[in-house]
């Protein structure tokens, strides 16, 4: 049964059970047929209530801070993988044993630890994250192969051998792309990389796959997987989506309380923050979807979202609603499952969604709801 919204109070981040096992047996399918391990990244999705539902479609987690991996390691499982720009000095020892596999942005880096791991008792697959210098992605706030970019180690400074200790290697050069980005990618990392390739056991193609999307190719990847996997057959091959897992799986609902005239646009103030609950639609930017609006055209009256924050930006696009918005009236964001949810913050102590799940059995459960001494924990 798709989700009763009258069942639920707002503002809340509501996850579809029914759709986020959908995305699960697609993902797995892709697994499977192309003989790949795919792992979910906790910056994309983590909400920790629903990991035992997850855990039975993937084997994995990647995380991208020793929060995101002490998190995956107790409530998902222990093969951890892991990347981050830097290690801190005083958090290594936490990496090593959330970790199964820690990937390194530099030799700086590497050289710093490599002797913890040689004297460790637990054995740690170690790689290095390199960068193509080519890059698919048109926004440069998520482009790590801009000039300049301070992620990953270019071929021209590579060399012709792997250093000692390092087994795989891990790109990340996509967003929300599709297999024929992959494709040209591996392209080019093969002709700059592959030689090292040779001598890996594993590499990471990192996240941006959006397998889940409703126009994304299934068959070209698997058929883009195993040609590479043929090519490599050595190799070990991961990937590691977070948008995937929970595209359009879910919500986040509103009421409207208040409306007014500002200019010949129509304002609409909701109980929710584009800014605190929705950063990405600003930092895109891109404008959500609301279940039932379309976005405003040329003449129509517009009809313009906003938080209740006191950032004057703290609105998203112009809407058109031919009967018109009235105060107590529910509005639902669709796809907000996400990134979104990870990126929330309780800027101006605003009220912070609950966190609910619309079970397959048309039940409704709130696992999480947020008070004052969330908003005060943050503080000092």
């Amino acid at each position: 049964m798709p989700v009763d919204f009258n069942q639920v109070s707002t503002p809340s981040f509501v996850l579809d059970e029914s759709l986020l096992k959908k995305n699960l047996k697609l993902i797995q399918y892709v697994a499977q047929t192309a003989d790949v391990k795919i792992i979910m990244a906790l910056k994309g999705f983590a909400m920790y209530s629903v990991f035992p539902i997850i855990n039975k479609y993937v084997p994995a987690t990647t995380a991208s801070s020793v929060n995101e991996a002490r998190l995956a390691f107790e409530e998902f499982g222990e093969e951890v993988h892991a990347y981050a720009p830097a290690y801190l000095e005083d958090e290594i020892e936490q990496w090593m044993h959330y970790c199964s596999h820690l990937t390194f942005n530099s030799f700086n880096q590497y050289n710093k630890y490599i002797e913890r791991f040689k004297a460790s008792d637990k054995k740690i697959a170690c790689g290095m994250r390199i960068n193509p210098e080519y890059a698919e992605v048109s926004t440069d706030l998520y482009n790590p192969c801009v000039p300049g970019s301070r992620l990953g180690i270019r071929a021209k400074e590579f060399g012709e051998y792997l250093p000692d200790g390092i087994t795989g290697l891990h790109f990340h050069t996509l967003c929300e792309s599709n297999s024929y980005s992959l494709e040209k990618t591996l392209k080019v990392v093969e002709e700059k990389f592959g030689h090292l390739l040779q001598q890996c056991a594993w590499v990471n193609f990192g996240g941006g796959h959006l397998i889940t999307q409703k126009d994304y190719n299934v068959e070209h990847l698997i058929g883009v997987l195993k040609a590479f996997k043929e090519r490599y057959p050595h190799l070990e091959v991961i990937m590691e989506p977070g948008a995937a897992f929970a595209w359009e799986t879910g919500y986040l609902v509103s009421t409207v309380q208040d409306v007014f005239e500002s200019d010949g646009i129509q304002s609409v103030l909701l109980d929710v923050s584009v800014a605190a609950h929705m950063p990405d639609c600003i930092e895109m930017p891109y404008t959500p979807k609301i279940l039932g609006v379309d976005l405003a055209k040329a003449g129509e009256k517009r009809t313009r979202i906003g938080g209740t924050s006191c950032l004057a930006g703290d609105y998203v696009g112009d809407y058109y609603f031919p009967e018109g918005v009235q105060i107590g009236q529910k509005l639902v964001f669709n796809d907000m499952m996400h990134y979104t949810m990870v990126k929330t913050t309780f800027f101006n102590g605003v009220k912070h969604p609950d966190i609910a799940i619309w079970h397959e059995d048309s039940s409704y459960e709130v696992v999480k709801r947020f008070g004052y001494e969330e908003f005060k924990a943050k503080l000092s």
